[in-house]
């Protein structure tokens, strides 16, 4: 996949291979149920709240990075975790996409200017509620963040090469409702990238890159 004279994870590698996945978009449900099949905390029926993140792929060449947040300790709910920009689509955006370029210029100042959509995964559904829509885009270096400090502690940048190697993707569980939960991990560093968030990237790399 993709074209011999591009480097594998490269930002313009990343873009072909989004140009070319045909994968199920309409009939196929992704989501923390996916690995957590009959748990009670998925199996009733319920109604979801509507979210978008943006995951941002800067260009630096051959080596493409993504750029994570670590959400504010002070925050009540999902505090402390890594995640994607991003949060709830608002009655006032007009898509997904336009709520997840709000959503990064609020949290961490990221300029629209510096940012192509180049598609959209599959809607990722939370165990906590959220259908969440994954927007794909390139990052043009040059940008300047500005951390908004009540609802971000740090972005940081992970090499897209280590978040599509599968030997980094390990599977482990929790106790929820006296039941196993089970999710994905992936530390990087000081940094722990899990749950929800490291759900998305597994579903990006089957669908991608595997």
């Amino acid at each position: 996949m993709g074209d011999l004279k591009t480097a594998l994870f490269s930002a313009e590698d990343f873009r072909l291979r989004v140009a070319i996945d045909r994968g199920p978009h309409e009939d196929f449900d992704y989501g923390d149920h996916s690995f957590n099949p009959g748990h009670p905390r998925v199996a009733e029926p319920r109604q979801l709240r509507d979210a978008a993140v943006l995951i941002p792929v800067v260009d630096h060449g051959t080596e493409a990075t993504v750029i994570l947040t670590k959400r504010a300790e002070k925050l009540t709910s999902h505090s402390g975790q890594v995640a994607f920009p991003g949060g709830r689509i608002d009655p006032t955006d007009v898509s997904p996409e336009a709520a997840a370029l709000r959503e990064a210029q609020e949290e961490i100042g990221l300029d629209a200017s510096h940012v192509e959509i180049i598609g959209r995964m599959p809607d990722y559904v939370s165990g906590s509620g959220y259908r969440i829509a994954p927007v794909l885009s390139i990052v043009r270096p040059g940008f300047k963040l500005s951390i908004n400090e009540h609802e971000v502690d740090a972005a940081f940048e992970v090499p897209l090469r280590f978040l599509m190697d599968p030997a980094n993707h390990t599977q482990n569980s929790r106790e929820f409702n006296k039941q196993l939960w089970v999710f994905y991990d992936m530390p990087y560093g000081d940094q722990r990238i899990w749950g929800v968030t490291a759900g998305i990237i597994r579903t990006l790399y089957e669908r991608l890159y595997l």
